[in-house]
């Protein structure tokens, strides 16, 4: 082997070792106390083989409930939180010289900070003095008024809705760049074909915005699926389990000393995520061909 070879592996090998001690160690060592009884207490564990992933499958119904409540927020970020991004984005790009300023205002919300924000939005739906059912009433909607999150048939819902104003601005970010990258040679070209606005949007934007919509797809779903955070803040998974996700439900597994559970739970979780974006990339693969 010759040393430039040997030279190159070495500019290589700090993130080989940091790759390796944060993702693939921690990564085995998931798997192997996922086949174990373990109360993270104890030195010693009880191999159990896969009866962890046979309770998680066949008795733990609290778990897949968390799924779906995940897959809820997820669509409601994969709707009304991209399509409020994606009007943003067209009016943004069409407004150049104000544009940047906008930009700057509708990237607040991402980067502030989930327990924040989760605290503050838990004071405006508090039933007793949140601001929310205040501008009801002076509204002369009293009737709708309602403690939100600890109401079963609201809590969701009203988690979900945070979570699209608070992540709208990184799908604002990247469809707003991908608008950017359209040549405008392709409008004026649609234009003097005699195409009107709408038409220029959907022979011309869409078809040139499948990658961007793809990838933004991908982040949104994994995003919102390991969301934590924010609802920890607003509800801690309650009423009665009706706002518990995936991670929330894993946490509270490692309090009830199941640290075997938690990791058999965790390694479940990640393979629906891998599966889920693997689905979307031969989608986009495929929408590329086309």
């Amino acid at each position: 082997m010759s040393s430039k070879r040997i030279s190159n592996y070495f500019f290589i090998l700090p993130a080989v070792l940091i790759f390796s001690t944060f993702y693939i160690y921690p990564f085995f060592k998931t798997f192997q106390l996922s086949l174990h009884s373990w109360d993270g207490i104890q030195p010693t564990m009880q191999f159990v083989g896969l009866a962890n992933f046979k309770d998680l499958f066949l008795d733990d119904k609290a778990w897949w409930s968390s799924m779906l409540n995940a897959g809820y927020i997820t669509l409601w970020a994969l709707t009304f939180q991209n399509i409020i991004a994606l009007i943003l984005a067209l009016a943004c790009d069409k407004a150049l010289r104000i544009g940047s300023i906008y930009r700057v205002i509708f990237f607040i919300p991402p980067v502030l900070s989930e327990i924040v924000v989760g605290l503050v939005w838990k004071w405006i739906y508090n039933g007793d003095y949140g601001i929310l059912n205040h501008w009801l009433v002076s509204l002369g909607l009293g009737s709708l008024a309602s403690d939100w999150l600890a109401q079963p048939s609201t809590a969701l819902t009203a988690i979900a809705i945070v979570h699209s104003w608070k992540g709208f601005g990184w799908a604002f970010i990247i469809l707003l760049a991908g608008l950017q990258t359209i040549p405008t040679q392709l409008y004026e070209a649609a234009y003097v074909d005699g195409a009107n606005a709408w038409r220029r949007f959907v022979n011309v934007t869409i078809p040139m915005m499948v990658p961007v919509f793809i990838m933004v797809m991908i982040l949104t779903i994994l995003g919102t699926m390991q969301g934590f955070a924010l609802i920890l803040a607003m509800t801690g998974g309650g009423p009665a389990g009706h706002t518990e996700v995936p991670v929330i439900r894993i946490l509270n597994s490692m309090k009830n000393s199941q640290f075997g559970y938690a990791c058999a739970q965790a390694l479940i979780f990640g393979m629906i995520l891998v599966t889920i974006s693997f689905i979307q990339i031969r989608v986009s693969k495929f929408l590329k061909q086309e």
